[in-house]
């Protein structure tokens, strides 16, 4: 059933009048209630008819609802003036999901981008769109985490060849312009920027550099878009080969670099479960090639590393930059310094204690998302033993859950888990319906070796990978 008196929102550009249909502008005319931003109404000074009320939402947003409800319920009609379309960044889904959808009616305009595209012809159809119109984002930095008012931007400008961005007074195109410079862009990408569109000091500068572009002062409204001169890398995303990271070097000749080995890595990587918008720690990072190939998997998803070794946070800022990826954030500090702060993950991996590992597992597991997994490597025995005694204790409310399963670590790598599960790993209860699973699995790996004119095959020491995860315990489970 149609509305009788629909709230009307009505995409206007900053030509005003000149850009409305005749039906569009006499609702505004007509409306006894006019509702805007205090530049969008001035475009219409002396239009509105005797005794109309204007509301400023400017820093409103949350009062719009109640101020069409008062106007409707009293049989007033009311326009909401929004710019170019309402459902493009726009006010309309705001109050469609507040209001009836029943009792609005929205009358769009030409977009914002569209006007752009058009003055710089180019066909819009398949170019992504974002909005960063908010509050001051700051500076980007890199490695920033998800909660920084950039982070979209500086993903999005690494995945798409073509980008328009909606800018703010704030996040001007110049803190773009330095974003791309930061992500190691600046001689990829070309920039232009409209700026006051449909004004009569219109401008489009059509061709900017970088580092052009980041010198410049624009008009506070405009549009920038983007576009690579240089292809897209199409990376590797897993199992990259070990020589084409920079790595940390062991004491001695400084051969053989220490990196968890692509084999190892592979599938440490494929036990994670990683998904394509998960959240990942990685604990004691190394030369951070685990981590890395994480943020790839996980385009839509962050990464969290941390190490404290200084060498070794070099040699990782050194393969971040070669990866090229914003979602990943490196701390430098000794786990646990700082980890309360992340956000809980879906996927943990560590490959480094720093002496802590019993406390780290049991953090973890705590932390731990439904349905997320652990995955630990281990070079030595006493290790092993330690992440198993703790997995044998741990439960998620901490220590003291009931468990059967053998944990010496001879036994563990033949596959001698105890108590069986249906996966074939050790299950422990956890006292809130869910329990603790785990496995060991033992990685002896032999490699060919240039020797003179031959390759021949040289053993590896044995890597030890102990995946753990919490699931839902089967309905009838005894207590």
């Amino acid at each position: 059933m149609t509305d009788p008196n629909p709230c009307r929102i009505i995409g206007v550009l900053d030509d005003g009048a000149a850009s409305l249909t005749p039906t569009a502008l006499a609702h505004i005319r007509q409306a006894d209630v006019i509702i805007g931003a205090e530049r969008t109404l001035a475009l219409f000074a002396g239009q509105f008819k005797p005794g109309a009320r204007t509301f400023d939402l400017t820093g409103q947003l949350k009062a719009v609802p109640g101020w069409v409800d008062a106007a409707r319920e009293v049989g007033q009609s009311c326009v909401v003036l929004a710019t170019g379309d309402p459902l493009c960044f726009g006010i309309a889904p705001y109050l469609a999901a507040r209001l009836c959808t029943q009792a609005l009616e929205i009358l769009p305009n030409v977009s914002t981008l569209q006007l752009a595209c058009a003055r710089l012809g180019m066909a819009w159809q398949d170019v992504p769109f974002l909005s960063i119109h908010a509050k001051d984002a700051g500076p980007w930095k890199r490695g920033a985490g998800p909660t920084h008012g950039l982070y979209r931007l500086a993903q999005a400008v690494h995945a798409h060849d073509r980008l328009l961005v909606l800018t703010s007074p704030d996040n001007t195109p110049a803190r773009i312009a330095e974003l791309l410079r930061i992500e190691g862009l600046a001689d990829a990408v070309q920039m232009a920027v409209a700026e006051n569109l449909l004004q009569p000091d219109e401008h489009v500068h059509a061709q900017l550099s970088v580092d052009e572009a980041a010198g410049m002062t624009f008009a506070p409204l405009n549009v920038v878009a983007l576009w690579r001169i240089q292809p897209r890398d199409n990376p590797v995303l897993m199992g990259r080969e070990d020589e084409s990271y920079f790595q940390r070097r062991p004491k001695g000749d400084g051969t053989g670099g220490l990196i968890t080995k692509q084999e190892v890595r592979a599938v440490s990587l494929a036990r994670l479960q990683l998904r394509a918008d998960s959240l990942v720690w990685d604990i004691g990072a190394g030369s951070g090639s685990v981590g890395l190939e994480a943020a790839r998997l996980c385009h839509r998803g962050h990464v969290w590393a941390i190490e404290k070794n200084a060498h070794d946070i070099e040699v990782i800022r050194q393969n971040h930059d070669a990866f090229r990826v914003a979602n990943y954030t490196l701390v430098h500090d000794k786990a646990p310094a700082g980890m309360e702060a992340w956000p809980d993950p879906d996927a943990v991996f560590i490959g480094g204690s720093g002496g802590e590992l019993a406390d780290l597992i049991r953090l973890v597991l705590s932390r731990l998302k439904p349905g997320g997994h652990l995955v630990m490597n281990f070079v030595t025995l006493e290790n092993l033993a330690t992440a198993l005694e703790t997995l044998k204790d741990v439960h998620i409310q901490g220590i003291g859950a009931k468990q059967s399963a053998e944990t010496d670590p001879a036994k563990a790598v033949h596959g001698d888990h105890g108590s069986v599960s249906n996966d074939g790993g050790s299950a422990a209860e956890s006292g809130s319906g869910r329990t603790l699973h785990w496995d060991v699995l033992q990685l002896q790996a032999s490699r060919s070796r240039p020797i003179l004119s031959m390759n021949r095959l040289a053993a590896e020491n044995p890597v030890w990978l102990v995946s753990a995860s919490w699931r839902d315990a089967p309905a009838d489970a005894a207590d």
